[in-house]
């Protein structure tokens, strides 16, 4: 391209709102902020491998896939991750041969809303196979592994791994990404930036599922500020279409950008750094990180409780329920076509973790899925109980420091599956309980790990409390300003 719009610097460090604000002043144009993120991705992509492919056609018409030039966001660009929501007659593939080389019939609701809002897709990044582990590395067409600005060597993690990659590297502002047991959190405590998993309920879903089939997933986006998170989810939230998904029924009675403005007042917050159910314990420099974020809430005026991780739910039912669901359920929710399961040419062309969680799903029958369900119920239930004794929630995001790249977590292993799956739920048990209930919760970042790699803790909060989470998360941002908008090694700022 020729010379970019802005410096490279600028371009790394503008959050979503202030280039919006750039747009709507006519500073920059929408055709000159999609050329530069397209440019920007094509810079870092040897080094991150986080990128599909960029949608080169949008250069010229921006609102070629519906943007609305008269959106609150015009301008804005993003990525979409490759799986969950989609573009009409753009490549939907979902990481997996399964999908290889098939197009979106229709645009999914959320996407059609971030457009209406003005916000402007500009590609597809990259996501664990399927979306069934904390790495992003694919096979489906050649080995591609996604990598950690902050550092190469270690995953961004999954399955929003590419989307984290960007969105830190100062590619985009904002990147779209799904959750459905950390996908957004952990990804956004990996790379340094805000992830939040909303409400079930509050974002409409793909066309083609809703939570009768699959109970955990939301989707969502990484931003570098706090008012992006509550900007997206404005936009991303202001319409829910009829019939498509379970409806909430509650609308908040203000923009979430709004509520930004109001301080949430003293809250009393649960800390928790415990086992969580799990045989292993969390590794002591994230308990620290998370203990250092307690510290600053105190300061702030919060009341901080240490607790027993036990009253938070019944961990013994919890983790063989969800195990049912991980590993019996949701291989079979993978939108295949074929009545007698996956073609045996087409299932060795899965990954081979990916191909071990098809294989064991096998073992899994109705009656499973039933005891799952009741699990689910109860699950809920006990962490209601739960949110009427506390306002919130602080954990870490991850219980261990960021893994290697194609490393423990990757579907591209061929590892004992029994091991792999262990590893992966201790690892992620922060994460899991807010998807399983349909739980708000946001990671937020809290310094760095002994690699340099940063570390996230977690906030969870009752149904529907998004809005006290993004107020939290304002008060942590202007209390800790060194931790949040930073700048890793590989970084478009270092271009100019």
């Amino acid at each position: 391209m020729s010379k970019p719009a802005l410096s490279w610097k600028e371009w790394g460090r503008l959050d979503a709102v202030a280039l919006a604000e750039l747009v709507r002043t006519r500073q920059v144009s929408a055709a000159e902020t999609v050329a530069q993120a397209v440019e920007a991705a094509r810079l870092l992509e040897p080094q991150l491998g986080a990128v599909l492919e960029t949608f080169d056609d949008i250069t010229s018409a921006p609102s070629a896939d519906g943007a609305n030039p008269d959106g609150a966001l015009w301008g804005v660009p993003l990525f979409i991750k490759d799986l969950g929501s989609t573009i009409g007659g753009r490549l939907a593939e979902n990481g997996s041969a399964l999908n290889k080389d098939k197009r979106s019939a229709r645009t999914d609701p959320l996407i059609a809303n971030l457009h209406r809002a003005g916000l402007i897709s500009v590609g597809r990044s990259t996501t664990a196979e399927l979306g069934m582990t904390y790495d992003t590395t694919t096979t489906y067409r050649g080995l591609k592994v996604t990598r950690n600005p902050w550092n190469p060597d270690y995953t961004p993690g999954g399955s929003s791994g590419g989307s984290a990659a960007l969105v830190a590297a100062g590619v985009t502002p904002l990147a779209h990404s799904t959750d459905g047991a950390g996908s957004t959190r952990i990804p956004a405590s990996l790379t340094g930036l805000i992830g939040l998993k909303v409400s079930r309920g509050r974002l409409p879903l793909p066309w083609s599922f809703n939570e009768y089939g699959n109970a955990t997933i939301g989707e969502g986006t990484f931003s570098r500020t706090v008012r992006d998170t509550a900007a997206f989810l404005d936009a991303a939230a202001s319409d829910y279409p009829a019939g498509n998904s379970f409806v909430s029924g509650k609308s908040p009675t203000h923009t979430f950008a709004s509520a930004l403005q109001r301080a949430p007042g003293k809250l009393r917050i649960a800390l928790s750094t415990g086992a969580w159910g799990r045989a292993t314990a969390c590794h002591a420099d994230i308990a620290a990180r998370t203990r250092e974020v307690a510290a600053a809430l105190q300061e702030l005026g919060h009341e901080v409780e240490e607790i027993d991780d036990s009253i938070i739910t019944d961990w013994d039912r919890f983790w063989p329920s969800f195990r049912t669901f991980w590993l019996g359920m949701r291989p079979a929710m993978w939108g295949l076509p074929y009545e007698d399961g996956i073609p045996p040419e087409l299932l060795e062309q899965l990954a081979p973790m990916t191909r071990k969680f098809w294989l064991n799903a096998q073992r899994y029958d109705k009656r499973d899925v039933l005891r799952h369900q009741a699990g689910n119920n109860a699950h809920a239930l006990r962490l209601g109980e739960f949110f009427g004794k506390y306002d919130a929630l602080l954990a870490p995001a991850f219980a261990i420091p960021a893994p290697k790249a194609n490393g423990p977590f990757s579907l591209a292993n061929d590892r004992d599956f029994d091991a792999y799956i262990n590893e992966l739920l201790d690892a992620g048990r922060y994460a899991i309980p807010a998807s399983e209930a349909g739980l708000p919760a946001i990671s937020l970042p809290a310094g760095k790990d002994a690699n340099g790699i940063p570390v996230g803790v977690q906030l969870y909060a009752k149904w529907f409390e998004e809005a006290r989470l993004l107020q939290l998360a304002t008060q942590l941002e202007a209390a800790r300003p060194h931790w949040f908008n930073t700048t890793p090694p590989v970084h478009v700022g270092t271009r100019d």
